[in-house]
């Protein structure tokens, strides 16, 4: 079964706790990591940018990945938030099958 890490950024930790907990209680990921103090830089219409965020990673299937960006997209308060799938190519098998059955 494929998986996936999910990379989002949001505009804090309440709002990436907030999405975490709702798409892990929904299933559309198995678990959530929160890494705060990061620092972006970026154009947005026009303007350089720069803004304290937290990123989030979320591990799902490849089954629940469509989902997963939809409801994370109805979930977050940025008109176009940065949500992109990064395909993982191996690793525990043990935690692998676990992050399939939490998916499931």
């Amino acid at each position: 079964m494929d998986s996936y890490f999910v990379y989002v950024t949001a505009k804090d930790e309440a709002e990436a706790k907030s999405i975490a907990k709702a798409v892990v209680a929904e299933r559309l990921a198995a678990c959530a990591n929160i890494l705060g103090g990061i620092r972006s830089i970026y154009q947005w219409k026009g303007e350089i940018c720069e803004d304290a965020e937290t990123a989030l990673i979320l591990k799902t299937t490849a089954e629940r990945k469509d989902g997963l960006i939809a409801r994370i997209r109805e979930l977050h308060s940025y008109e176009t938030p940065c949500i992109v799938c990064l395909p993982i190519a191996g690793g525990n098998p043990a935690f692998l099958a676990w992050l399939a059955a939490e998916t499931g």
